[in-house]
């Protein structure tokens, strides 16, 4: 059954719901749509508390490095950790605490060609039971390209259940934000969602675009309840309006 997984992404050091496809690296700011007062831990405390395994925390360029790392002690083996893993630091990120780390652009190299080799060493250094493919994408036409540089750069590798199938030898789960629609709150990208749906292999945990329950419940119909779901800038923790937390809480205890 599709069941809620919650989020940290992080922006200079802080907590924040950012419009995706404004990510730049030549210093321009993003679009915010929230920066919260509470720190990294507190979130991953609260995670915590409520039980809600699997979520990520994603470190959106540098100056997250601390804050990632309390997230974790605050919750040590219940969040996966994503942004800038490589394999010269993936085994020091869950020595500090990840249950999993989250990887793309590494697996590229900078004109967005996949780099195959580089996936095999990081599964023979760490193995696949720890690792996480961040699979996020941008649609072009019918077909959907993973987005590495945190989702500026297009790559070779499209989305298909050929390439979800290639992959799986090679990791434990994947995470696919739909990056043209992540933090516009107006609704999934529910082609996308659909193929999804209709892979039969590891769990897959989509996010992108999620404004009220009826996303939620629209991911968990389309995809034949297969595919796990983030909610963000819409949720009310975040100072959204949409979806309460309480209402994703209840929705996992329904899913049980």
């Amino acid at each position: 059954m599709t069941r809620f997984r919650p989020c940290i992404d992080l922006h200079n050091g802080l907590v924040k719901q950012i419009v995706g496809g404004t990510l730049r690296d030549d210093g321009t700011q993003p679009a915010e749509n929230h920066v919260s007062q509470h720190d990294a831990a507190w979130f991953a405390s609260k995670y915590r508390d409520d039980q809600l395994n699997g979520g990520h925390v994603i470190k959106l360029g540098p100056g997250n490095e601390s804050a990632a790392k309390a997230a974790l002690a605050a919750w040590p083996g219940g969040l996966q950790v994503g942004g800038g893993i490589t394999d010269q630091n993936a085994a020091d990120w869950l020595e500090a605490g990840a249950s999993h780390v989250i990887v793309t652009s590494w697996l590229f190299d900078n004109t967005g060609q996949f780099m195959p080799k580089r996936l095999d060493q990081l599964v023979r250094s760490i193995g696949r039971e720890r690792l996480v493919l961040d699979l996020s994408c941008r649609r072009d036409g019918d077909a959907w390209y993973v987005a590495m540089n945190r989702w500026q750069t297009r790559t070779n590798v499209n989305i298909d259940l050929n390439t979800l199938d290639r992959l799986a030898a090679s990791a434990s789960e994947f995470l696919i934000h739909a990056a043209d629609v992540e933090g516009l709150c107006r609704g999934v990208d529910l082609e996308l969602v659909q193929l999804l749906g209709h892979w039969n292999g590891l769990p897959i945990t989509y996010a992108g675009g999620a404004a009220n329950m009826n996303d939620v419940e629209q991911v968990a119909e389309i995809s034949n309840g297969t595919v796990d779901v983030t909610v963000g800038s819409a949720l009310d923790i975040f100072g959204g309006s949409g979806i309460k937390y309480q209402d994703l809480l209840n929705w996992n205890d329904r899913s049980k």
